[in-house]
């Protein structure tokens, strides 16, 4: 008789008492579903898609004339500190980005500590530095 056509072949143990386990406690229900939740098969797929959809900018370059008006204002800027005066300003420059190519404009406003031209960086009261290279514009407050 072929077993797959028997309508009988399990009536022997359908109505037998679930098997409990000899050696430890049955898993709740809880637990148990988490083993058929789903799963990241390519872990940080989504977190690149991401990164690559990120928008940066370009870094503008600056003419002679542009850059004539800023090391002006940074002049000024540095008279005014030896001078003993403080002097706050608010500074539009250019933030690489870490992880791919361009960056973004960042305005940042303090009060400036020190003007290193070795380093070629401003530096503010709160501790940030800003290359000299890297500002676009400079309004003094």
């Amino acid at each position: 008789m072929n077993e797959a056509k028997d309508p009988h072949r399990y009536d022997d143990i359908i109505h037998l008492p679930h098997p409990e386990p000899k050696r430890h406690q049955r898993m709740p229900m809880e637990k148990r579903a988490a083993q058929f939740s789903p799963f990241a098969a390519l872990t940080g797929h989504e977190d690149a898609i991401n990164e690559t959809a990120r928008l940066t900018e370009t870094k503008v370059e600056l003419d002679e004339n542009t850059k004539a008006i800023l090391d002006a204002i940074l002049q000024a800027i540095q008279d005014s500190r030896e001078k003993g005066e403080e002097q706050e300003a608010t500074f539009t420059w250019f933030q690489p980005d870490k992880k791919k190519d361009g960056g973004s404009y960042t305005v940042s406003t303090g009060t400036v500590k020190k003007i290193d031209a070795v380093f070629r960086k401003v530096i503010l009261m709160d501790g940030q530095e800003i290359p000299i290279d890297d500002i676009r514009w400079i309004e003094r407050c």
